[in-house]
């Protein structure tokens, strides 16, 4: 007992005491009435007998059914909505009492009567609260408020009419904020402390716009309102109470936050934009001393991040209007490392926390802010494959941003980028998520050296050299961050595919010149087909060896003043050492890969050949050789098909260069070997029927014969193919093989009929036109007459044809 509170801080505890008794009392009363509710319906009569319902058994009938039913609401609910109604409906009648109605009772004379009622109004509370009537002094004291707000308005119409109509409002709701707290603290009441604390938030802003403050002063007092406002929320044990302050100190603070920045980042000269930082150092003092009272731990990391972004927008406010334009970003970067000496100071965790997220926030801006140069180096030079050769440019930069404006202030991203990828490895060695950020801070190293000749303005020879050593940089990491469990970790994967990233825009800027394109291209040729030995980079780097290879040929031939079907030839050198690289490499994850690579260069080189029949013909049988080559590998036995197929294009498009329409030039080519191939597989396995063998190699060159022959004049051609299908057929008796036998029976059968066919026709043009129907029905009775005879002969057909092979 001997240590006492002062009066202050123990009248202050029992009136929070007794606000959680009135709260308590309110809910047991809830719960009385509830109960009550219920003892009566369960008390209420049952229907006697004989009514219809049995004994025992539910009540029948539609009052019973009313009885049964459950009420849709509670006491309490009907007595507050009765109760919130009329106080509105008093309110309202006010209002309209004092401005249009009662006119004959001048405004001094409404102003007594609404005294008068206020008065009343007020001290009703008292009454109801010593009967127990909370709720209703709840009703009348909220309509207690509103007349309270309708007396001063009187009171301005009446006594202060020559006053300032802005100024007068913040006076009003100045007294009004005070007069509504003392009446709900004095009496216990609900509604009047957020309604104070509400309007407590006007007096200030309000009295600055009545005496005509400036942007500076205006933002100062939102700044100070939202300081009172948080001040209120981190003390009220109320939780209305402290709704309402948190809203209105986060909508005052982030307006003068806005309006602070707005007014430091506009300003013309330094004294100016210091001013308006000192503003938002407020601001961040206010958030941080929340921060440090808020006993929400997210509350408080949120609040001290938006504390740093505040010092970190005022300082580069300033230095926007104190050095150059260039510098403004690194001077940002600068104050957001200085927030990172929080991690050394005994501030909590959570402030620590928010004011680190902020420096990382502010970090994550200024690669943003890079992007632009960035992205232009990165996808600048492909510009130059549309002029090829043109002349090389003074300077790196010309080159990359040919006729398009750079971005401003660019001389300094390579600096701000090195200092976003140095503070990652610095605070990588001490997270758990290390391979992550090191593979980020790789990719923010990369881009500064990459950007470095385009924001320096070097020259082009230098810019050039610059890409190839980050080429070599990027390949000596991977090698040296490779790990020994099978693959390449994260770190190397990461920086073998920026090496070729970085190749590709070498060769697309070395387009300029012709030299520095052969000689940029056999260095990246050389230098892939070197990292290309180490087997788990072979998947990368050898099909970027060949690639470069591909783009090396096609600008040889062009340096050599060869047509494109010609270079065609150089390219097709491409498919040849890929195919060598894979079947030594067979098995391993490379061969994929490199096949794909040497297909791709086929292609174009079939692409370059096509204007040139001649020797699109030649690069087809080339390709068809190398695909032949590859097919002998077992893995690889369906490449056999792509060469069956680029071989016999290679022999048609020939024919077509040589203007040959005979279709045997075309389809002899491919029945010889298909012939071969079928006779050798059958060898290989008996079970493989002749059709599949040697049906499709007769199929290819009898059947378009066949259609040439039916509408040639000629006897030459029919006699010869009668003779080949007579051949086809005595063959295929012989070895008794289906396929052989019943196409070159057919086409024989087919031939035979198209050389009668004259002279059946003259034949039939001489007969009688009785003749035709009446040979035609003697036919049908012959088959009618012997159908069982010759099914027994279809059927003995079917069964010898099905002997054969």
């Amino acid at each position: 007992m001997t240590n006492l509170p002062p009066p202050a801080e123990e009248l202050r505890i029992l009136d929070a005491e007794l606000r959680q008794l009135d709260l308590r009392r309110a809910v047991l009363l809830r719960r009385r009435a509830w109960l009550v509710h219920t003892l009566r319906a369960a008390a209420a009569p049952q229907p006697a007998q004989g009514t219809g319902a049995a004994p025992g058994g539910p009540p029948a009938g539609p009052a019973a059914g009313a009885a049964a039913r459950r009420p849709e609401t509670t006491a309490p609910g009907v007595q507050n909505v009765l109760l919130v109604l009329g106080g509105v409906l008093l309110t309202i009648a006010a209002i309209a009492f004092t401005l249009v109605s009662w006119g004959h009772l001048g405004i001094a004379g409404r102003s007594l009567v609404l005294g008068a009622l206020t008065v009343g109004a007020l001290g009703a509370p008292v009454t109801l609260l010593r009967r127990g009537l909370r709720a209703t002094a709840e009703a009348v004291s909220g309509l207690a408020t509103a007349l309270t707000v309708l007396d001063a308005y009187a009171l301005h119409e009446v006594a202060f009419t020559g006053a300032d109509g802005v100024g007068y409002a913040a006076a009003a709701s100045a007294v009004l904020a005070a007069l509504w707290a003392a009446y709900g603290v004095r009496l216990g009441l609900f509604h009047p402390l957020p309604l104070a604390v509400a309007t407590a938030h006007l007096p200030l802003l309000l009295w600055a716009i009545a005496v005509g403050a400036g942007p500076l002063p205006l933002t100062a007092v939102l700044l100070a309102t939202a300081a009172g406002g948080s001040a209120v929320a981190l003390r009220a044990v109320s939780a209305p109470v402290r709704v309402v302050a948190v809203v209105g100190a986060l909508g005052t603070g982030a307006v003068g936050v806005l309006s602070a920045g707005w007014l430091c980042w506009s300003a013309s000269d330094p004294g100016s934009a210091a001013r308006a930082a000192a503003l938002l150092v407020v601001a961040a003092a206010v958030a941080l001393v929340t921060g440090r009272f808020v006993p929400n731990r997210e509350v408080a990391v949120a609040a001290a991040a938006a504390a740093g972004l505040c010092l970190v927008a005022g300082s580069a406010g300033v230095l926007r209007v104190s050095v150059p334009g260039e510098w403004t970003v690194p001077g940002c970067q600068l104050f957001a490392m200085l927030l990172l000496a929080a991690e050394r100071t005994s501030l909590p965790l959570p402030l620590r926390q928010g004011l680190v997220r902020a420096a990382a926030a502010v970090q994550g801006f200024a690669v943003l802010w890079a992007v632009p140069l960035v992205a232009g180096s990165v996808l600048g030079p492909a510009v130059q494959a549309v002029t090829p050769w043109s002349g090389a440019p003074r300077t790196v930069r010309d080159a990359v941003f040919a006729g398009v404006p750079p971005p401003a202030h660019a001389s300094t991203v390579p600096l701000v980028l090195a200092v976003v990828a140095a503070a990652l490895v610095v605070a990588g060695r001490r997270t758990p998520r290390r391979p992550a950020v090191m593979v980020v801070a790789l990719v923010l190293g990369w881009a500064a050296v990459l950007v470095l000749p385009v924001a320096l303005q070097l020259p082009y020879t230098a810019g050039l050299v610059t890409q190839a050593a980050v080429v070599v940089a990027a390949l000596g990491l991977a090698v040296r961050s490779d790990r020994a469990d099978g693959g390449p970790s994260p770190l190397a994967l990461t920086a073998l595919l920026l090496a070729i990233l970085t190749s590709v825009d070498l060769a697309l800027l070395s387009l300029a010149s012709e030299s520095a394109t052969i000689g940029v291209l056999v260095t990246l040729t050389v230098l892939f087909g070197a990292a290309g030995r180490r087997p788990r980079h072979a998947p990368f780097t050898v099909p970027a060896a060949l690639a470069h290879a591909t783009a090396l040929a096609c600008a040889l031939g062009a340096s050599a003043g060869l047509r494109p079907p010609h270079t065609a030839l150089l390219v097709l050198v491409v498919p040849a050492v890929a195919a060598l690289i894979a079947s030594r490499s067979s098995g391993s994850r490379a061969t994929v890969p490199v096949e794909v690579a040497g297909a791709a260069a086929g292609l174009l080189a079939l692409a370059l050949a096509v204007p040139d029949p001649p020797m699109l013909a030649l690069v087809l049988s080339l390709n068809g050789v190398v695909a032949a080559a590859t097919a002998l590998r077992p893995e690889r036995r369906a490449v056999g098909w792509a060469a069956a197929v680029l071989l016999p294009a290679a022999a048609w498009v020939r024919l077509a260069a040589w203007e040959v329409g005979t279709p045997e030039a075309y389809t002899l080519p491919v029945t010889g070997p298909a012939l071969v191939v079928g006779y050798l597989r059958r060898r290989r396995d008996t079970a493989v029927s002749s059709w599949t063998a040697y049906g499709p190699g007769l199929a290819a060159t009898l059947v378009p014969s066949l259609l040439a022959a039916w509408d040639d004049q000629h006897w030459l051609r029919p006699l010869l193919l009668g003779v080949a299908a007579l051949a086809v057929t005595l063959v295929g008796a012989r070895l008794r093989l289906q396929a052989p036998l019943v196409l070159g029976a057919g086409v024989l059968a087919l031939v035979a009929m198209h050389e009668l066919a004259p002279y059946l026709t003259q034949v039939v043009g001489a007969l009688p036109r009785w003749v035709p129907p009446a040979l035609a029905g003697l036919l049908l009775l012959v088959l009618g007459a012997t159908y069982e005879h010759r099914l027994r002969d279809a059927r003995r057909l079917r069964e010898a044809l099905g002997r054969l092979r």
